[in-house]
């Protein structure tokens, strides 16, 4: 069976309503938020058996984004260090995660899509 160098498991274009950001209107009212999730895993089991044990669970995952994406921040960049230390956490697996979270149509006074923030967290050790 061959062996990849690297696997990766894409999670792209999560959707949340959360309650982040620095003004307090922002925790009221709350936005529309997506997160992007690259995940550096060994899938190679799964890939020849077909079994669920070999990979990481992408249900769990989008659930264990979910409950850090619940809990009001002020900044992107803290709530992407959450989600990722969670992930290597909870993840055994998991060597790597990297990281966007997007903040759609951002209060800032300008004609902007999206803002996010994007970093790469790696298991120590």
């Amino acid at each position: 069976m061959l062996h990849p160098q690297n696997m990766y498991i894409h999670l792209k274009g999560l959707k949340f309503y959360a309650y982040h950001g620095v003004f307090h209107q922002e925790h009221l009212v709350g936005a529309e938020y997506s997160v992007d999730l690259r995940l550096k895993t060994d899938f190679s089991q799964a890939a020849e058996t077909d079994e669920l044990q070999g990979t990481v669970n992408y249900g769990e995952v989008f659930q264990t984004v979910k409950e850090e994406m619940l809990i009001p921040s002020q900044l992107l960049e803290h709530v992407a260090g959450r989600i990722a230390q969670r992930l290597l956490n909870d993840f055994p697996t998991v060597e790597e995660v990297r990281i966007a979270v997007y903040k759609q149509n951002p209060p800032m006074g300008a004609d902007c899509v999206q803002t996010g923030v994007e970093a790469t967290y790696q298991r120590k050790g």
